[in-house]
């Protein structure tokens, strides 16, 4: 009988660091286009499509305008990802230590303990990201309806900091954090965490399983499992695709709730359940998949490039073991 599989941990998280950080790289214009797409209301539009959004940030904003909140996003996105692919390799070990097999069940287990353990930086992580993304549109928002912008903090309104208010569209993550924990301490860095962990375990219960029953499709044969990278990074681009349009309605609920500065009569919400509905009572069903083909841009080479440069096993070559030598024969 052959011996189970020994994973290293540290080279999964280190190989899972190296993929988040080219895979956001490559999609996080599309990124942010999804974020002010989502935070558009009816009626207040300023942008038709994912296109539209890309042409009017760079003509207002420069082609760096495109990354606004890249830093912050490499800069999380490394243990996040190093979480997310390393715990479900972990849990996927763990569920057959003894020698069972790998059910359908047990992967969408594997892929749920996952989604739970990377919100720990997920959360703070997105909180940042999205008050960057979304400045240029309450900047261009604002030329078109002055507004005096607040914070709106646990049902409480507060004004941010000079800075931030004097002009949002060059606030930087230091900024947001510095002013959030002296408002709510850490907890505000964990605004949406209920919203967070109802997209991202839904999302890792479906994207793991069906990413690993396509990949075992690629293999040449039986007694020659391996797959080749072209078919790594399909099977991850479909399979983000499918998982990120399923849980693309906790995206913009999450994106909402997370969204701590306002534009012209824009709604507040107190929860999860308090925006579900008011976003279903004034901007109908189709508000809930705003931006739901941008995500799937973003999603799809995301987590394609990323599962490539996880197999490749940078992780295992600098630690001294070959991409498969880690494994026991």
């Amino acid at each position: 009988m052959a011996q189970q599989q020994q994973i290293s941990l540290p080279a999964k998280l280190i190989n899972g660091g190296i993929a988040g950080m080219v895979g956001v790289t490559c999609v996080f214009p599309i990124d942010l286009a999804k974020t002010r797409l989502q935070n558009q209301r009816s009626g207040q539009q300023l942008y038709k499509n994912m296109m539209d959004c890309l042409i009017k940030t760079v003509k207002s904003e420069g082609y760096f305008g495109m990354y606004r909140g890249a830093a912050v996003n490499l800069t999380l996105v490394t243990p996040e990802k190093a979480i997310k692919l390393a715990a479900n390799d972990f849990f996927r070990h763990w569920l057959i230590k003894d020698g069972g097999r790998l059910t359908v069940f047990k992967e969408m287990f594997a892929g749920c303990c996952a989604g739970m353990c990377q919100v720990i930086v997920t959360t703070p992580m997105e909180m940042l990201k999205i008050q960057l993304q979304d400045a240029g549109r309450l900047v261009a928002q604002q030329r078109v309806m002055p507004v005096v912008s607040t914070l709106k903090i646990g049902g409480t309104s507060a004004v941010l900091s000079r800075s931030y208010n004097a002009s949002p569209a060059r606030v930087s993550a230091t900024q947001i954090t510095r002013e959030l924990l002296r408002t709510r301490g850490v907890t505000g860095l964990y605004r949406g965490l209920g919203a967070t962990l109802m997209r991202d375990i839904p999302f890792s219960v479906v994207y793991f399983p069906v990413f690993a029953h396509l990949h075992q499709l690629g293999q040449h044969s039986f007694e020659d499992p391996s797959v080749p990278l072209y078919w790594s990074f399909m099977s991850g681009c479909l399979a983000g695709s499918i998982a990120a349009v399923a849980v693309s309605p906790c995206d913009v609920v999450k994106t909402r709730l997370q969204s701590l500065k306002k534009g012209t009569n824009e709604e507040t919400y107190n929860g999860v359940v308090d925006c579900v509905r008011k976003i279903m009572r004034k901007e109908g069903p189709g508000a809930f998949l705003k931006g739901a083909g941008c995500r799937a841009l973003v999603i799809a080479p995301l987590f394609g490039i990323a599962q490539v440069v996880y197999f490749v096993g940078v992780g295992e070559f600098l630690l001294g073991y070959t991409p498969y030598g880690i494994y026991s024969a």
